[in-house]
């Protein structure tokens, strides 16, 4: 087994501007491994215990931008555009892909495809297949030729790129009923039909740069530099704005997440604040100053649980209330850089959950968090 090493600062400084700027990153030191035939031992026996730091995974070149849970696989990939794919439960290195220019800035996946976006304003959809030995295997990039080609012909001389195509990096991703959404630093949200990848819809969504999205029952919410969070719905035209949601003046919303039932939407701010709101009536729940720094990421957990992680290097465990307000369960600390990124595992290991962490640190952390206590 490795030796765990101390992780060292990232040499960039974090910006609140609404296009950053890429840096130059160190090499990654070695991988930490934690024993996971040892969890039962390792995991405190009751909620009462604080959490507790599992693994310290160190094989990025570049800071931790995203990260998502693929069946029996952790992907996390980063700024220096390769993404690593750890394998659970002993989460070694499994293997490595990528292609195209610039950061990978999110993941996603819908069964045994893992959808990509880049700093090079394209989507890559890959397939995973334990059949072959090229296991994520790259299958297509939106737009497609078809659909490039198709729009090209209808698309008059003097415009200067087609609709389907976004202009600027592409910031955010995120699926419900069939479809993908895609967010962009161009100020658009896309619409593209997962079953042949084809673009259905663009819409200029905000004034300012669009950080965060997140999709469900029905609505589409997207968080923007702006200091607004549109709520979106589909109807027979396409999308419309259904309602704007207001944050603090002149502060950004980095991220944002919407609970599994549809019923509160919650938007992390540039000033460190978490705001609440519920879909009956748009009525606010919670603002609270949740960070000393900027809101970067955040995630849920069940039906009552809620992560968020922060500039400030740490991650902030969150039990909703039926209202839903929000009461601090614990900090967690540990991550020596910016918190950019956080996924739950819906599974309860030991009457807690594992949490996955990626920070602008280069490193990718595995958490156990208790939750008995909450009812």
């Amino acid at each position: 087994m490795l030796q765990s090493v101390f992780l060292q600062e990232p040499t960039s400084l974090l910006t609140t501007s609404s296009t950053p700027r890429s840096t130059a990153e160190e090499s990654p030191t070695p991988s930490f491994r934690y024993d996971f035939q040892d969890l039962k031992a390792k995991v405190p026996a009751t909620s009462s215990q604080s959490y507790k730091s599992l693994a310290i995974l160190s094989g990025h070149v570049g800071s931790v931008s995203c990260l998502a849970l693929c069946g029996e696989f952790i992907l996390s990939a980063s700024h220096a555009n390769d993404i690593i794919v750890w394998q659970q439960p002993d989460l070694r290195l499994f293997t490595k892909f990528g292609q195209g220019d610039g950061a990978v800035k999110a993941i996603l996946t819908s069964g045994n495809r893992v959808f990509t976006a880049h700093q090079d304003s394209r989507i890559r959809a890959w397939q995973v297949s334990r059949s072959s030995e090229n296991v994520f295997r790259l299958i297509d990039t939106l737009p497609t030729t078809k659909d490039y080609l198709g729009k090209c012909m209808k698309q008059r001389r003097n415009h200067k790129s087609l609709w389907i195509e976004h202009s600027d990096t592409i910031s955010c991703l995120a699926l419900s009923a069939g479809l993908i959404y895609s967010a962009s630093w161009d100020k658009t949200l896309k619409v593209w039909r997962l079953s042949d990848f084809k673009c259905l819809e663009s819409v200029r969504a905000h004034d300012d740069a669009i950080n965060g999205i997140s999709a469900g029952n029905g609505m589409v919410y997207t968080a923007s530099a702006d200091g607004r969070i549109k709520a979106w719905g589909r109807g027979v035209a396409g999308l419309s704005c259904r309602k704007v949601l207001e944050g603090h003046k002149d502060v950004s919303f980095n991220a944002v997440v919407l609970t599994e039932d549809g019923g509160f939407v919650y938007g992390g701010g540039s000033d460190g604040s978490l705001m609440g709101w519920r879909w009956e009536g748009w009525r606010p729940v919670c603002d609270v100053r949740a960070h000393e720094s900027a809101v970067l990421c955040l995630c849920l957990m069940g039906e009552r649980m809620m992560c968020s992680g922060s500039a400030d290097k740490n991650i902030c465990v969150w039990r909703r209330e039926v209202g839903g307000g929000v009461f601090r369960h614990m900090v967690v600390k540990g991550h020596h850089g910016p918190v950019k990124c956080l996924q739950a595992s819906p599974l309860r290991v030991g009457g807690g959950f594992m949490l996955y962490s990626g920070s602008l640190d280069r490193s990718l952390r595995v958490w156990w968090v208790p939750i008995e206590c909450v009812i």
